[in-house]
C-alpha cells in the first residue's frame, strides 16, 4: 500500500480495484495498491485567457476587434462539477483545457457582439461583460469549469467607427460646453452684480453697526480705564508702602547681620594677630635679635676697622694737602709778582705796552682780514684799462688795508703806533 497526497492546487482521481466509482479527493492524501488500483493527478490551478475576436460584424454590420480577459479554473470543491471535469480533461494538460476553454469564450464572445451595436459594446462595456460572463459560464459549468471572472480590455476597429463617433459625440460636448459656459457666465454676472449690491449695502450696515459699536466700546472702555487706573493707582500706593516698609525691615535686619558680623570679624582679627604675634616671636623675632646682635658686633667691628683707615688716610690727605697748599701758595705768589711787574711796566711804559699787545696781535688781525680769500675759488678782475691787474693787485689790496690799520687804531684808542715807536727808549 502507497500513501499519497496533494496540495490544494490538484485533485486526485483513484480508479480500480475496489474504487467504483472512482474516488476524486481535492487537496488531501489517500491510499493506493499498487498493481490493482491507478491514481492520476488532474489540476485546479486558475487559468488566465486571452479572449480575441478580430472583425466581428455587429448587428449594423460594423467591423470591430473585442479583446476580454477571463479567468478560470476547474471547481474541485463541488464534486459533480469536479466529476465533469474528470470526465473531460483527466490526463490532458493544463494548455490543453486551457485552449478548449479559450475556444468555448471566444465563441459566446462573436456570438454577443453580432447581436449588440457598436455604441451599445462601446458605450456599456458592463453589460457586455455581464452577458459574455453569463452565456460562457452556462456551458462551462457543464465541463466542470467555472469562470472567476471576465472584462472586456479593447474595442477597436479599422474603419475609425469609433472615431467617427466619438468626433461627434466630442463635438456635441463641446457645443454643450460652450452653451453651458455662456449660460454660466451669464448667470454668473447676474449673480456677481445682485451679489455685489448685497455686498455694498451689507457693508453700509455692517460699518453703521461697527461704528456704533465701536462708539459703545469706546464709552465702556473709557469707563473701564478710570476704574482700573485708579484701582491701579491705589495698588501702587500701596505695593510701594508695603515695599517701602519691607526695605526699611530688611535694612534693619541687614544692619544687625553687619554688626554681628563686625564683632565676629573684631574677634577673629584679635586671635589672629595674637596668633601671627607668637608666630613671629617664635619664627622671626627671637632669630632676629640673634642676627640683630651679631650684625651689630660686625658693624662695631667694621666701624672701628673704617676709623683706623679713615684716620690714616686723613693723616695721609693732610700731610699731602700741606704740601699742596704750600705749592699754590708759592704759585701764586710767583704769579702776583709777575702781574705786579707787568702792572708796572704798563704803568710805566702806558701807551708802548699798548702797542706791544697791539703788534703781538697783528699777525692775527692780517690773518683775519686774508682769510676770505683762503675761502674764494675763483675771482673775476675787470680793468679799465689803467692800474695793475691780478695777484699783485689782490696782494696789494691786503696790504693797503694793514697799512691804514695804524691810523683805525688811533681813531679807536687814541695812542700813535708811529709816535710811540719813534721815540727813544719806549721798544727794545
Amino acid at each position: 500500500m502507497v500513501f499519497y497526497t496533494c496540495g490544494p492546487n490538484e485533485a486526485m482521481v483513484v480508479s480500480g480495484f475496489c474504487r467504483s466509482p472512482p474516488v476524486m479527493i481535492a487537496g488531501g492524501r489517500v491510499f493506493v495498491l499498487p498493481c490493482v488500483q491507478q491514481i492520476q493527478r488532474i489540476s485546479l490551478n486558475t487559468l488566465t485567457l486571452n479572449v480575441k475576436s478580430e472583425k466581428v460584424y455587429t448587428r449594423h454590420g460594423v467591423p470591430i476587434s473585442v479583446t476580454g480577459i477571463a479567468q478560470v479554473k476547474i471547481q474541485g470543491q463541488n464534486k459533480e462539477m469536479l466529476a465533469a471535469a474528470c470526465q473531460m480533461f483527466l490526463g490532458k494538460t493544463e494548455n490543453e483545457v486551457a485552449h478548449i476553454a479559450l475556444e468555448t469564450l471566444e465563441g459566446h464572445q462573436r456570438a454577443i457582439m453580432a447581436h449588440m451595436t457598436v455604441e451599445e459594446i462601446y458605450k456599456d462595456r458592463q453589460k457586455f461583460s455581464e452577458q459574455v460572463f453569463k452565456v460562457a459560464s452556462s456551458d462551462l459549468v457543464n465541463m466542470g469549469i467555472s469562470v472567476v471572472s471576465y472584462t472586456l480590455k479593447d474595442i477597436h476597429d479599422d474603419q475609425d467607427y469609433l472615431h467617427s463617433l466619438g468626433k461627434a459625440r466630442t463635438a456635441q460636448v463641446q457645443k454643450d460646453a460652450r452653451i453651458g459656459e455662456a449660460v454660466a457666465k451669464r448667470d454668473a454676472g447676474i449673480k456677481e452684480a445682485e451679489a455685489l449690491q448685497m455686498k455694498v449695502s451689507a457693508q453700509y450696515i455692517s460699518e453703521a453697526e461697527m461704528a456704533k459699536a465701536q462708539r459703545d466700546f469706546e464709552l465702556k472702555k473709557a469707563m473701564y480705564d478710570l476704574e482700573v487706573n485708579t484701582k491701579k493707582a491705589e495698588s501702587d500706593l500701596a505695593y510701594q508702602l508695603q515695599v517701602a516698609k519691607t526695605k526699611q525691615k530688611i535694612e534693619e535686619q541687614k544692619v544687625q547681620v553687619q554688626v554681628v558680623e563686625r564683632g565676629q570679624q573684631v574677634m577673629l582679627q584679635d586671635q589672629e594677630i595674637s596668633r601671627r604675634e607668637k608666630e613671629l616671636e617664635a619664627r622671626i623675632k627671637k632669630p632676629a635679635e640673634a642676627e640683630r646682635y651679631r650684625l651689630e658686633k660686625l658693624a662695631e667691628a667694621e666701624r672701628m676697622k673704617l676709623i683706623t683707615e679713615a684716620e690714616a688716610e686723613a693723616e695721609s690727605i693732610r700731610i699731602k694737602g700741606e704740601a699742596q697748599a704750600y705749592a699754590v701758595e708759592v704759585r701764586a705768589r710767583a704769579d702776583a709778582e709777575q702781574l705786579a711787574k707787568k702792572a708796572e711796566a704798563f704803568h710805566e711804559y702806558q701807551d708802548a705796552a699798548i702797542v706791544e699787545m697791539l703788534l703781538q696781535k697783528l699777525p692775527l688781525v692780517a690773518e683775519e682780514i686774508s682769510k676770505p680769500l683762503t675761502q674764494v675759488k675763483k675771482i673775476k678782475m675787470v680793468s679799465s684799462g689803467g692800474g695793475e691787474v691780478g695777484a699783485s693787485k689782490m696782494t696789494g689790496e691786503v696790504l693797503d688795508i694793514l697799512a691804514r690799520l695804524p691810523e683805525t687804531l688811533e681813531r679807536l684808542t687814541g695812542v700813535n703806533i708811529n709816535q710811540t715807536i719813534q721815540k727813544p727808549g719806549r721798544m727794545s
